[in-house]
């Protein structure tokens, strides 16, 4: 078996970063189904190249979820941008968005 790479301290700081400026990011857009949002982690690749964005739950219904989800993703691009902008990146990662269950397989465990 090949060994597990550890992610780098770059790409760690990278994801605390995501994690702080998508938060910023999502408050300053005019959506509701986005700004009431949360991040709850960032999961970048090895090469910092795409970025797993955990989005917290709270009260949202199965389908508020997925309308969230629709919204967030049709501003994808946007949210790059403002990503960018905040943080003076030159590029930012791809994000993919989805929610966190993690709190619920605990709970079942």
């Amino acid at each position: 078996m090949g060994k597990k790479r550890e992610k780098s301290i770059r790409i760690q700081r990278k994801e605390a970063e995501l994690k702080e400026v998508l938060g910023e990011a999502f408050g300053a857009m005019e959506n509701p189904a986005i700004n009431r949002l949360g991040v709850t982690d960032v999961v970048c690749s090895i090469d910092g190249s795409d970025a797993k964005v955990y989005l917290e739950k709270g009260g949202l219904t199965a389908e508020e979820q997925a309308e969230s989800l629709k919204q967030v993703n049709n501003a994808r691009r946007y949210i790059q941008y403002l990503c960018r902008e905040i943080t003076g990146w030159y590029r930012v990662p791809n994000l993919k968005f989805t929610f966190d269950d993690l709190l619920e397989r605990e709970n079942r465990l």
